[in-house]
């Protein structure tokens, strides 16, 4: 296994490096902000000198979980402060893609914290099928690692609880994803698939042209689209939410202005409007100090 092919994830922590190991070297911490493990569990060591075996088990869902056990050796003296934990892990659980594997964490003392970095890489089982599978589970995998070390770094610099960490991620992308899915839904659907009357009845009866209001119910859809995609991809926006608000109390007034019939319908302006900017509300209210992936360097700084 080559460096190349592994695993790499670095983080800066603003925080002493007796906490940053504490935190990630004690079973009962790490296990806590580690999204990769459900448990971590060190098995009597008799002889001190010799490396630190564990048990680890993963949830994978739907009642399902996997296990496996390792082996680490942590240096507390290197060079300049720096300490390195390095490990073996392996599982012979059938169901398991990750067959063995070996890596490191490092710890680099710097001016006003700790370089806390990784490296790892892995063989996986199943032949053939289990190396395509990986195509899709290796970048996940260091998604998962990486979103785990910042969530680290907010426990550590901010004080916020990992499991706090987890809701508040939950809560931000459930609500952020339906707002997402609303103007997806409404922007293919009623405008440019079925292309529902009551999309161009609106702008009819403000006025506009028929021929105009078609043209502008495309553009509306187009639009929709384009910014439940933007959503998705500028996931940390705040100001986007914030526009969704005021996109939605516009639209609310413009249609009790020109179209009030449409304040009575079955599935009126006013509660899937007023659903969104509730939806939008929440999502921008989570957002503040959410871990992310982003914040880690994926590739050694040369």
């Amino acid at each position: 296994m080559s460096a190349g092919d592994g695993i790499y994830v670095e983080i800066a922590i603003a925080g002493a490096i007796d906490d940053v190991w504490t935190r990630t070297q004690e079973p009962s911490l790490h296990e806590q902000w580690d999204l990769r493990f459900t448990a971590i569990e060190y098995l009597p060591r008799p002889d001190p000198a010799a490396p630190q075996r564990f048990l680890y088990a993963t949830r994978v869902g739907f009642g399902l979980g996997i296990e496996g056990e390792g082996q680490s050796v942590g240096n507390h003296d290197g060079p300049g402060g720096v300490r390195t934990s390095a490990l073996e892990f392996w599982s012979d659980d059938r169901r398991s893609l990750i067959r063995r594997g070996s890596g490191y964490w490092k710890y680099i003392p710097v001016p006003g914290g700790v370089t806390f970095l990784t490296w790892y890489d892995y063989e996986t089982r199943f032949g053939l099928a289990g190396r395509a599978v990986d195509l899709v589970f290796r970048p996940l995998l260091g998604w998962a690692t990486a979103w785990s070390f910042d969530r680290l770094r907010l426990w550590i610099e901010r004080g916020i609880d990992p499991a706090v960490s987890l809701q508040r991620s939950l809560v931000h992308a459930t609500a952020r994803l339906a707002v997402a899915g609303v103007f997806l839904w409404h922007g293919l659907v009623p405008k440019l698939l079925f292309r529902h009357p009551d999309e161009a009845g609106m702008l009819t009866d403000g006025g506009v042209d028929a021929v105009t209001a078609q043209l502008g119910v495309t553009a509306a859809g187009v639009g929709e689209i384009a910014l439940a995609v933007l959503l998705v991809v500028w996931w940390r926006s705040r100001v986007l939410l914030a526009g969704v608000i005021a996109l939605m109390l516009a639209a609310i007034v413009l249609v009790t202005w020109f179209s009030p019939r449409l304040l009575v319908a079955a599935f009126n302006p006013v509660t899937l409007n007023g659903c969104v900017m509730a939806l939008s509300t929440i999502a921008l209210l989570s957002a503040r100090d959410l871990p992310s992936a982003s914040r880690c360097l994926r590739r050694p700084q040369t």
